[in-house]
């Protein structure tokens, strides 16, 4: 299925989401291709189902995505295959009316929590929880794709705090 993908992504200072939270999935996600401008995905979610995605990076914050249900042992085979698996639970979080996607790591990088809100152009202003700290849109540092690739940040000290220093 072709999309189009616009979103905004911010760390997290705090757990006052939680009590918004909904519908927490697992996702192990590994990169195939990381070129600058395209990236193809392979994500098991809950062990249960997986997507292969391949994204194109477009103007500004739209991408242009396709994605497709793959099998699941498939998935396995690819995650096993390619090392750099990135862990996370995803959750779902309704404020003002939007939903934002609330991600926190596992792994090397347990600690880190970060949030995105997808938009209906790159003119869309959503109003903002008071739980979002900096935003990092478009920071390599913080794209999925890097951090599987890397896999190197120190881990965090303790908690959210510990998050935003991994910007430095």
């Amino acid at each position: 299925m072709k999309l189009t993908e616009i979103e905004r992504k911010f760390l997290v200072r705090n757990d006052g989401w939680r009590s918004c939270a909904a519908d927490p999935h697992v996702f192990q996600q590994v990169y195939l291709s990381r070129r600058d401008q395209t990236t193809v995905r392979v994500r098991l979610i809950d062990g249960t189902s997986a997507l292969l995605t391949i994204k194109f990076r477009s103007v500004g914050f739209t991408k242009q995505e396709y994605e497709y249900e793959i099998p699941v042992d498939e998935a396995i085979d690819l995650l096993t295959k390619t090392g750099h698996v990135l862990e996370k639970t995803r959750y779902h979080v309704l404020h003002d009316g939007r939903n934002w996607y609330v991600d926190v790591f596992g792994g090397p990088y347990k600690g880190l929590t970060l949030a995105e809100v997808e938009m209906a152009s790159e003119e869309d202003c959503p109003s903002l929880p008071q739980w979002l700290g900096r935003e990092v849109t478009g920071k390599k540092r913080y794209s999925n794709r890097a951090m599987a690739a890397a896999l190197r940040i120190p881990p965090p000290t303790q908690g959210h705090a510990a998050a935003a220093d991994i910007s430095r």
